[in-house]
């Protein structure tokens, strides 16, 4: 067996408190879901797990070492990620009120595009990266066979997780968007306020080194 029942339970609590640990992809979710719905709120979800799927097979095969070895790729990457926060900052700002009342309000395209910015808030931001490689491999006993595969497998239960909690997150805070409709001046605020959050998240990758 590739895993012990106690470390595979250990490992399992350990990446769903983190999951339910409010950060950046949560409030991305909460913000998608409550500006245009749950079908959005979850594409986004499922855009953020893309993300850490990659960010997870990237680390399995090292190169995420090295992304932590040389800063200046550490740091374009997270200035690419932080420039793409103020661009969706500055397009909620812009943004004019979701008419939940239209039937297909969240249209394909929408949901397409919910899932495109997950992956890529995901992937800019290097941190996620030297997370999976700080937290992962703490669970892999090279002993019981394929490093690689361990990695794999602990990964795909931390990007699950991630999804299901992000998923209820966007799915709940479609609530709140319906409430939001009813009232359009609390709506206008909601939405100026979901810029200020993402020009908050591009400030804290920003300044934040590592």
């Amino acid at each position: 067996m590739l895993f012990e029942t106690n470390q595979l339970l250990l490992f399992t609590s350990a990446a769903l408190a983190l999951n339910l640990t409010p950060g950046a992809d949560m409030m991305f979710c909460l913000a998608q879901g409550a500006k245009s719905g749950p079908k959005v709120g979850i594409a986004a979800s499922i855009g953020i797990s893309t993300g850490a799927l990659l960010h997870t097979l990237l680390a399995a095969l090292g190169l995420a070492t090295l992304l932590a070895a040389h800063p200046i790729a550490f740091d374009a990457l997270r200035w690419g990620g932080a420039a793409y926060l103020v661009w969706l900052a500055v397009r909620a700002f812009r943004s004019g009120p979701i008419e939940w009342s239209k039937p297909g309000g969240a249209t394909s395209t929408g949901i397409a595009q919910a899932w495109r910015e997950g992956a890529l808030v995901n992937l800019l931001n290097p941190k996620v990266a030297i997370f999976i490689l700080a937290f992962v491999p703490q669970f892999v006993d090279p002993a019981r066979g394929s490093s690689v595969i361990q990695f794999l497998v602990l990964g795909g239960i931390l990007i699950v997780g991630g999804t299901v909690v992000n998923g209820v997150v966007g799915i709940c805070a479609a609530k709140l968007g319906r409430l939001l409709d009813e009232n359009r001046r609390a709506g206008t605020v909601f939405r100026r306020s979901t810029g200020v959050v993402f020009l908050w998240l591009a400030a804290n990758l920003a300044l934040d080194r590592r």
